[in-house]
C-alpha cells in the first residue's frame, strides 16, 4: 500500500493485489505462500524467530519477500503493462502447510477470476542461488493422510492363541500394507505410502485391543490418486484378514501433484534466462503443493528457487537450521517480474516484451 499499490484482503491472513491495465486483455498471477512452521529456529541469525517454537524453516518468508519484490519492479514498470494491455495479479496465500491448504480459500474468494496464467517459485536449498530449477509436468506429488485403526480381543501375553494379537497385526499392516499396495499400483505412478507414527498398548505383558498407525499416501499421477482410496482400503482389508481383527480405515484427501504446463515453462525460460540466472533441470519431489489447486482450474507452473550458497553446506526444508543465501530473492523476484511479461506475450503470440527494470531502481522505495 506504500507503494501504491491498492489491495484486497481475504479472509485470514491473505490478500491479492492487481497492477497494470484496469481491464487487461490478458491477466498473469504470482502466488507466495505465508505460513511458517511450528519448528524451534536454531540458525543464530540476527534476524532469527522472535517467536519460540515457530520459523521460516519451509522458506516462505523469503517466497512473501520475493513477491514483494516483484511487486515494486512491475509497478515501477507499470505503464508498460497498461500500454500492452497486461494485469499482474499478487496473490499473498495463506495456510499453504495445512490440508488441503488455503488455495481453494482464495479460489473460492474470486482470486483466480479474470486470470489467465499463474505462476509461483519454491525455495530449493538443493540448488545454488542463481540457479531456477524448472520441469514440464508433475514436479510434486499428490499427497493424503492416511490412518488406519484396528480393534480386537485383547489378553495376556503369555496367552497370545486366546487374543487376536492386534499388536502383531498392526505390524503386519506397517509391512505388507505398502508392499501390496505397490504391487497392485502402475510403478510409473510413482506411488509412496510411508508409516510416521503407531500407537497401541501400555505395558509389556498386555496385548491391547486397539492401535492405530498413521502415514502418508503420495503419488505423482493425478489420475490413479483420484481412484485410490478404495484400492487402499481394499488391501489392508486383505491383509488383516488372518488375524480376525477389525479394520477402519480413514483417509483424508490433500491436494493433487502440481503438473506443471509446457507453455508455462517455456515462459519461465524466458523470464529466467532474462535475468542472467541459470535453468537447472529439477527432479519429481513426493512433497505435496497446495498451488495444485489453482492448476485444476487454469495453466500455470512452479518453479525452484536455488537458495544455498556455491560451495557451501546443503540443508533441508522444515528444519530449524534452514539457511537462505539472500541472492535469491534478487533472482527471485526478477524472475516473476519477468515472467508476467513473457507469459503475457506468449498468451499473444507475440514477440518477448523485454524484461522489467533492474529491482536496483525500485530498492530505495
Amino acid at each position: 500500500e506504500r507503494a501504491g499499490i491498492g489491495v484486497r484482503r481475504l479472509r485470514g491472513t491473505g490478500l491479492v493485489a492487481d497492477l497494470g491495465a484496469p481491464r487487461p486483455d490478458r491477466r498473469i498471477a504470482l502466488r507466495a505462500d505465508l505460513d511458517a512452521l511450528p519448528i524451534r529456529e536454531q540458525t543464530g541469525l540476527e534476524f532469527a524467530s522472535q517467536t519460540d517454537g515457530v520459523s521460516h524453516s519451509c522458506g516462505h518468508d523469503v517466497h512473501t519477500t520475493v513477491l514483494l519484490g516483484a511487486a515494486l519492479a512491475l509497478k515501477a514498470t507499470e505503464q508498460r503493462l497498461v500500454d500492452a494491455g497486461i494485469g499482474a495479479r499478487l496473490v499473498f496465500q495463506p495456510a499453504e502447510e495445512l490440508m488441503p491448504g488455503g488455495a481453494e480459500d482464495v479460489v473460492a474468494q474470486d482470486g483466480l477470476v479474470g486470470v489467465d496464467r499463474i505462476f509461483a517459485l519454491h525455495c530449493d536449498p538443493n540448488l545454488d542461488a542463481g540457479q531456477v530449477g524448472l520441469r514440464v509436468g508433475a514436479i510434486t506429488a499428490a499427497a493424503d493422510q492416511v490412518e488406519v485403526t484396528l480393534s480386537g480381543r485383547g489378553g495376556h501375553t503369555s496367552r497370545p492363541h486366546l487374543t487376536q494379537d492386534l499388536t502383531y497385526a498392526l505390524a503386519k499392516v506397517v509391512t505388507d500394507v505398502p508392499a501390496v499396495l505397490s504391487r497392485r499400483l502402475d510403478p510409473r505412478a510413482g506411488a509412496a505410502l510411508v508409516w510416521g507414527s503407531i500407537h497401541s498398548g501400555g505395558a509389556h505383558n498386555v496385548i491391547p485391543a486397539s492401535g492405530k498407525v498413521g502415514g502418508t499416501l503420495r503419488m505423482l499421477d493425478a489420475g490413479i490418486w483420484e481412484g485410490v482410496e478404495r484400492l487402499l482400503e481394499a488391501v489392508v482389508h486383505e491383509v488383516v484378514k488372518p488375524y480376525a481383527v477389525q479394520a477402519e480405515v480413514t483417509i483424508t484427501k490433500g491436494v493433487p501433484p502440481v503438473v506443471n504446463d509446457a507453455g508455462c515453462i517455456d515462459a519461465l525460460t524466458a523470464a529466467v534466462t532474462g535475468t542472467g540466472a541459470f535453468v537447472a533441470p529439477t527432479p519429481q519431489s513426493l512433497g505435496g503443493e497446495d498451488f495444485a489447486w489453482y492448476l485444476t482450474h487454469i495453466p500455470g507452473a512452479m518453479a525452484r528457487l536455488g537458495t544455498r550458497s556455491p560451495g557451501g553446506p546443503t540443508y533441508d526444508l522444515h528444519r530449524g537450521d534452514l539457511v537462505i543465501d539472500e541472492a535469491a530473492i534478487v533472482v527471485g523476484a526478477r524472475t516473476l517480474a519477468g515472467v508476467v511479461f513473457s507469459a503475457a506475450a506468449q498468451l499473444a503470440g507475440t514477440p518477448a516484451l523485454g524484461g522489467v527494470s533492474p529491482l536496483s531502481a525500485v530498492a530505495d522505495r
